[in-house]
């Protein structure tokens, strides 16, 4: 319960962090749009059962998987999706450390 209820609170803080620290000049845009990629999550809805909390979501739910990671790292490189692409990396890294917590059984 713990180690899912701090999962779910790192995909606001760290979001939230990254647009106070770099995007300061419009850091709430910035935030919006990175916890708008959330919506990466809708691929759960696609596994039986749809919420497992000892299911690590990379490389198991479509949308985790290596091939769209890439995708999400190049977006980071153009100016006009980085926002976007950054939000999903962020997601991506949070899903991968959540999956290292549950193999230390945290």
């Amino acid at each position: 319960m713990i180690r899912s209820t701090a999962h779910i609170l790192l995909h606001f803080i760290v979001p939230a962090a990254v647009a106070k620290r770099w995007f300061r000049g419009d850091w709430q845009r910035s935030f919006a749009i990175m916890i708008a990629t959330m919506v990466v999550d809708l691929d759960h809805l696609l596994a039986d059962p749809i919420y497992a909390p000892n299911r690590c979501s990379v490389s198991f739910h479509p949308l985790h998987t290596w091939g769209p990671i890439a995708i999400y790292a190049s977006l980071c490189f153009h100016p006009k999706t980085r926002l976007v692409g950054l939000g999903l990396m962020i997601h991506m890294l949070l899903d991968g450390i959540d999956c290292i917590w549950m193999g230390l059984a945290l």
